[in-house]
Order: C-alpha cells, then structure tokens, then sequence
C-alpha cells in the first residue's frame, strides 16, 4: 500500500484499464445498434395478380410443336383468351407451370400473352396493345416457347393470369 494515496498499485491498475474498456465496451454497442437500424427492411408482403385477372378466361388450350430453321424443337401453346369483364384489355402476363412426372416443377415462367392476327395468311401472334381485347370478346392466343425442360411431363401446363392491364 502506498502511503499518501491510500491506494495499492494493484488497484491503480485497475482502475485505469476500467475506462478504455468500458468506452471500447460503449462504442461496440453504438457500431452493433447503428448496422442494426441500417440494415433493417420493411417486410415484404406477397402481392397476388390484379384484380381485373380474374375477368380473363383461358380455354380451348392446345399444343403442338415443331422445328425451328436451326433444327431445334419449339412448343406452342394455342387457345382462346376471353375477356368477362367491362374493360378493355391491353396487356396479359400468364405463368406457364411444366410439371416433371412426379407433379413437381419442371420449368415455371411468365410470358406475355399474344393474340393470332388472323388478317395474314399465317397465324401472326401479335401483342395486345396492337390488338386490344375489348370486354365481352375472345380471341385466339399463341404462347411460344423455344426451350421445354426435358424433366417435363408432356402433360399440357398450368396457366396462371399474373399480370392484367386494362382501361
């Protein structure tokens, strides 16, 4: 012990390693809270398609495929798309689900949905915004795709409206 200060050297030491470790222990927390409020996000909540999805009908689905000028196989999907409500329609995204053999996901993608203009000698898919779908009305569409997952179960797909714009 030392005797003017009372105190032991001991002790001393103490107390003088107590304050940087609590200013390090404080500043650890600060930098911890500071990432903590920055890196939080809003949840994200599942939107489901638009409203207006449920007014287009699809029926009369038919497929079919053929080779392309490079010798690869191309899938087409064919069918009627029908309008039940009282817009006019412009624009139709569709989810087309392949299921493998075991009823799992083979290949799932969203395409843009084409009606046949029927004008050409040729079935020309042509995009809505050229050939809009007035309310009450059907037209034939053709969905095409240039590669078919070879897991797929030849069962004709789902197809699910995603995306609807109407006026």
């Amino acid at each position: 012990m030392d005797g003017l200060t009372g105190q032991s050297p001991l002790t001393e030491e103490r107390s003088s390693l107590l304050k940087p470790m609590l200013a390090g222990g404080a500043l650890v927390v600060v930098v911890v809270a500071i990432i903590a409020l920055l890196s939080h996000k809003e949840p994200v909540v599942a939107v489901g398609p638009p409203a207006y999805a449920a007014n287009i009908k699809i029926s009369d689905m038919k497929m079919s495929t053929s080779e392309n000028f490079v010798g690869s196989a191309v899938t087409y999907i064919d069918g009627n798309v029908t309008n039940t409500g009282d817009k006019t329609v412009t624009h139709i995204v569709a989810r087309v689900t392949f299921k493998d053999s075991m009823d799992q996901v083979a290949q799932s993608e969203p395409v843009p949905l084409y009606v046949i203009d029927s004008s050409v000698p040729y079935p020309n898919p042509i995009d809505l915004n050229v050939a809009p779908l007035a309310a009450g009305k059907s037209k034939p569409f053709r969905i095409t795709f240039e590669h078919v997952s070879s897991a797929w179960n030849q069962a004709y797909p789902a197809i699910d409206v995603t995306d609807v714009t109407a006026k």
